[in-house]
């Protein structure tokens, strides 16, 4: 369904986003947020588009099960709950910690070869109790540790170095660059280093879909169909209990969706339908909401929608208000664009 050829990367410049949510206390719109949605029909085809879908962006985490297709690519053997975890911005749990160990005992390493940025669990919870344990910050605990520790075993297998394995020159880098641009369609319009301290590369929310949908289209058996087996079928070694990627792969059956941070959700279904958002101001808050109006948009049953469609606004404990998608996103709306952004 999908042309193999690569495009020219996109343009790097000032994104000419769009509101794509409103919170609304009291009645009254008292904030906006604005951002870009793509949502991909079946074909591959822009279905509908807001903001700018086009401009060169930084996927942050969304970016994770591109990486993970490319280390399978490359030879890396695992599957089920370790290969979600590989592509994982997991919370930091002891199952997380006890996976990444694994994945580390598989290559004859330890904690010690990551080189990841030591930090607390993600989860507000987990990472209470870290506290409370006065357990300090790790490379282990911190939300990347199982793709690290998923490099690392790839770099081993292959008989690269291992010391400068986040290095953008190092051949594992490389082959993950080289497949971010197959599956994505492009170019890659920068590099530079994300949180983690991993490479990270720069594409349009537009490229970034396209790969979700070439993901979840693949063949059986496939590194894309591996990848996104394990982490639809274990959603919570992906992200974590209660997060809202795991709750969305459970809510739409066959989805699979992944976040990032700055406000970066891709989603993508097994037909080739896919989305892709990204809140300008990097609001989380926003994110799920808009994502969720994106998959209505893309054919989704807004009843397993429902309890994402909207997240609530509290006033004196009690609930005022919400943060809502902009009406731009409504399924009987056009898009509506900032002068010179894209239109569909």
């Amino acid at each position: 369904m999908y042309g193999s050829s690569v495009a020219e990367a996109p343009e790097i410049r000032e994104p000419r986003h769009a509101p794509v949510a409103h919170l609304v206390r009291g009645g009254v719109v008292e904030g906006v947020h604005y951002g870009s949605v793509v949502v991909l029909g079946a074909d591959g085809a822009v279905e509908f588009g807001l903001g700018d879908i086009e401009a060169a962006f930084y996927p942050r985490s969304a970016l994770k099960p591109v990486q993970a297709v490319a280390m399978v690519r490359a030879g890396l053997p695992l599957d089920g709950e370790l290969l979600s975890l590989t592509a994982a911005s997991h919370s930091g749990e002891e199952r997380h910690l006890a996976g990444t160990r694994r994945i580390l005992e598989l290559a004859g390493l330890g904690e010690d070869d990551l080189r990841n940025v030591p930090d607390l669990p993600f989860d507000p919870v987990v990472r209470d109790a870290w506290v409370r344990e006065g357990r300090l910050a790790s490379r282990l605990a911190q939300n990347c540790s199982g793709k690290h520790a998923a490099m690392l075993y790839t770099a081993k297998l292959n008989g690269w170095s291992l010391d400068d394995y986040l290095d953008p020159r190092h051949p594992l880098q490389q082959a993950i660059a080289e497949i971010v641009e197959d599956l994505t369609g492009q170019r890659m319009a920068q590099v530079t280093v994300d949180g983690c301290g991993a490479p990270l590369f720069a594409v349009s929310l537009h490229g970034l879909a396209r790969a979700a949908a070439r993901i979840t289209t693949a063949a059986p058996g496939t590194p894309e169909a591996r990848v996104a087996d394990a982490m639809r079928e274990h959603a919570e070694m992906a992200s974590g209990s209660g997060r809202d990627v795991a709750s969305l792969m459970r809510a739409v059956p066959g989805l699979l969706t992944k976040d990032g941070f700055e406000g970066v959700q891709v989603a993508a279904l097994p037909d080739g339908r896919a989305v892709a958002v990204k809140i300008a101001d990097g609001a989380d808050r926003a994110r799920v909401p808009v994502a969720a109006a994106a998959l209505t948009r893309c054919g989704v049953d807004p009843v397993a929608l429902a309890q994402f469609a909207t997240a609530p606004l509290l006033g004196g404990g009690a609930v005022v208000g919400d943060i809502r998608p902009a009406p731009a996103l409504a399924p009987d709306a056009l898009a509506v664009t900032m002068p010179g952004a894209t239109q569909v």
